[in-house]
């Protein structure tokens, strides 16, 4: 059974930081790309973050460059989201999602919100 479970998300100030992990089962993790997904009320899911299966080559969204880290560690099948400098349009429902090739999975989200 494929699960991603992402864990992390909460309230924080403006200039603060979090770090999102999205834990993986189920299927051979270190295979797939992994990526973080961000969706704001009213708005549609922008991509944040992806980072390959092979080399760890890492992309990111304009808006987080600079302030958001994402890495991995295959060991324990699990990503992570290091968020620092958050701004209020930051607040949004996190996603992670597992891709390879025409295949994957998405996580169920994780509620950060950026608010003084």
């Amino acid at each position: 059974q494929v699960q991603l479970v992402e864990s992390g998300g909460g309230l924080v100030q403006p200039g603060g930081s979090l770090r999102l992990s999205c834990a993986a089962s189920g299927f051979t993790f270190s295979s797939y790309t992994m990526r973080w997904y961000r969706q704001a009320p009213g708005k549609e899911r922008e991509l944040v973050a992806g980072i390959l299966r092979v080399g760890s080559t890492t992309n990111y969204a304009d808006s987080v460059k600079g302030r958001f880290t994402i890495s991995r560690d295959d060991a324990k099948n699990t990503v992570y989201l290091q968020m620092n400098s958050l701004k209020p349009e930051d607040t949004a429902v996190y996603y992670c999602k597992a891709v390879f090739g025409f295949s994957y999975y998405w996580g169920q989200g994780t509620q950060v919100t950026v608010s003084s």
